[in-house]
């Protein structure tokens, strides 16, 4: 654990691991272009469901829920697929036809814990879900935790994410905060666009979209987001 997590991690820290509980198969009326998922992976060939937005397609069906992590679409094993790549899989499916997810469900040690809720308000004594404080994993360097968001880094990364849905057809703020970070300290987009190679190279972002989210990052600087 030391190895893998730097020796960041305190005592009142939560770790969540995905253990395979319950498979399930669902059927997906896609009525919208965009289903309301937000999806994530492990670096490991697993996708999981991150995030479902409120009154989308995905949020009508109740069996999908956030941890799921989805092993087939239409049939297709999406083993060993980036997150990215399955989000453009479920964009690109036609509308007003119905699809079918493969699922499994992780196990829950702790039936409090409420995926699909709001989480807890400042000054309620559950602490599940009420501090801003991010571990996020690397695959160079420690494992660092990280604190409230910045003015800059909240409007910055709000409006990449909103670049990544524009040009990819997926929403992802931890790909958008990467981003961010990696034009904190860079002078021109020239700078930028090596050091997003260097940092997000599989992902061979287009120009046009390189020099709109290093625009992005500029105006959050100055504040005019």
């Amino acid at each position: 654990m030391e190895k893998l997590l730097g020796g960041q991690i305190g005592l009142e820290d939560f770790i969540f691991a995905h253990v395979k509980g319950i498979k399930k198969e669902v059927e997906v009326h896609k009525s919208e272009d965009a289903l309301g998922l937000t999806i994530t992976d492990n670096g490991a060939g697993y996708a999981f469901i991150k995030r479902i937005r409120e009154g989308s397609v995905a949020d009508e069906v109740k069996v999908i829920c956030v941890g799921d992590h989805i092993e087939c679409v239409n049939g297709h094993n999406i083993v060993g697929t980036r997150h990215y790549e399955v989000a453009r899989m479920l964009k690109d499916l036609p509308r007003d036809k119905s699809f079918t997810l493969k699922l499994v469900e992780p196990m829950k040690a702790f039936e409090m814990l409420e995926p699909r809720s709001k989480g807890g308000k400042p000054g309620n004594e559950n602490k599940v879900g009420t501090g801003r404080s991010t571990l996020r994993l690397r695959s160079k360097g420690p494992a660092t935790v990280e604190e409230e968001l910045t003015e800059f880094d909240e409007k910055a990364i709000k409006k990449v994410d909103d670049l990544l849905e524009s040009y990819m057809g997926i929403r992802d703020t931890e790909l958008a905060a990467t981003m961010v970070e990696v034009g904190r300290d860079k002078m021109n987009p020239d700078e930028f666009a090596m050091a997003l190679d260097e940092t997000l190279g599989d992902f061979a972002f287009p120009d046009e979209f390189v020099f709109d989210v290093w625009g992005a990052i500029g105006d959050a600087k100055q504040g005019r987001l």
